[in-house]
């Protein structure tokens, strides 16, 4: 039902009272409009001659909003000099201008992380910006989660009704808090989770992690989960509280820089020192080895084999696996022309003798 003050027959204006009041209206946007351009062209000349890019994506984020709410204030200001103005937008105020000001504010977050990673994106260190976008991302979505919140609860705490509603369950809210507090609970601990993963960062947006036996890369960092894409596409979904309670592998943390083995099982009998020289000499030629390390070891030996361990670096840990792959490769196919019978051809055999080995 439409409020008495609302209805057109008890408007206390007349038509000559709502002409100047729609002129008043007009005027008032037309100077938020005007003095929205002088300032976005003032803003935008002293963005010109920084040297910084944030400051030019924070000026095209804040465009709209900013007008948006200039206009709202203007119409504010207004509303004090006519009264047909003022009797509609006493309402509309309640929720637009929390609304405009929730939005204004959610822009220039929005920005502010936009600037920082495309700054972080110009850095050559590949682990300080998965650093800065990891941090950036969970704090802004922090940010933007908490005025959106603040935003809308102050729009429906600026309507009568569910203000008074709001008030008498504020009023008898004894059982009632301690419901919703163990309701919440796991939406706190997930807020918690995210922050303290910004924080300490034990990993980062574009880390190679390992958990549960599965690896891949992190693609998204949110408060109550993680996104993991393993090398054949498939998304792993955990948990964020399990990566700060649960031990997992990160092999990015610092860098990329890997040492990785090849592992080959060969007869006793094998003359080692030629391995070990074809060894070196296909990966010192090789463009994937980064010249740190560089090694071959019989790491053990049980009566019906050897186990030979074959290290090498990469730069990269894409680098390292395609390296590692292509050793096996041509050192089974070295080993198949210049030492055949080197390779065990009876492997179920050699398996089980290498288990009594070890039980005795």
């Amino acid at each position: 039902m439409i409020p008495e003050r609302l209805r057109y027959e008890n408007w206390p204006v007349s038509y000559e009272g709502a002409i100047d009041s729609l002129i008043v209206l007009g005027i008032a946007i037309a100077i938020a409009l005007v003095f929205h351009w002088i300032v976005m062209a003032v803003m935008a000349r002293a963005v010109r001659v920084s040297s910084t890019l944030l400051d030019d994506v924070v000026l095209r984020k804040v465009r709209t909003p900013l007008r948006m709410a200039m206009i709202v204030f203007a119409v504010s200001i207004a509303a004090e000099n006519g009264a047909l103005v003022g009797e509609g937008w006493d309402i509309l105020a309640t929720v637009l201008t929390p609304a405009v000001i929730g939005w204004l504010l959610f822009a220039i977050v929005k920005g502010i992380a936009a600037g920082y990673e495309e700054q972080a994106a110009l850095a050559d260190d590949q682990v300080a910006l998965r650093s800065h976008r990891t941090r950036i991302a969970i704090l802004s979505r922090t940010a933007r989660a908490a005025i959106v919140l603040i935003t809308v609860a102050l729009i429906l705490f600026g309507i009568p009704g569910v203000r008074d509603v709001g008030t008498t369950m504020l009023a008898s809210a004894g059982l009632a808090a301690l419901a919703v507090g163990a309701a919440a609970q796991p939406a706190l601990k997930s807020l918690i989770a995210g922050l303290q993963m910004a924080l300490t960062q034990p990993l980062r947006i574009g880390d190679l992690v390992k958990i549960d036996g599965q690896s891949g890369r992190v693609e998204e960092i949110r408060m109550s989960f993680v996104t993991v894409r393993t090398w054949d596409e498939r998304v792993l979904v955990v948990p964020t509280a399990r990566f700060l309670e649960n031990t997992f592998e990160n092999w990015s943390r610092i860098s990329e820089r890997l040492t990785g083995p090849v592992m080959l099982h060969l007869d006793p009998a094998t003359q080692v020192a030629p391995i070990r020289e074809e060894f070196e000499r296909f990966v010192k030629a090789h463009p994937l080895w980064d010249g740190r390390n560089l090694e071959l070891v019989m790491s053990d030996a049980h009566p019906e084999s050897i186990e030979l361990r074959l290290s090498m670096s990469s730069a990269t840990i894409g680098s390292l696996f395609s390296l590692r792959c292509a050793v096996r490769e041509h050192m089974l196919e070295w080993l198949g022309q210049n030492q055949p019978d080197a390779l065990i051809r009876h492997r179920l055999s050699v398996e089980a003798a290498n288990r009594r080995a070890a039980g005795d």
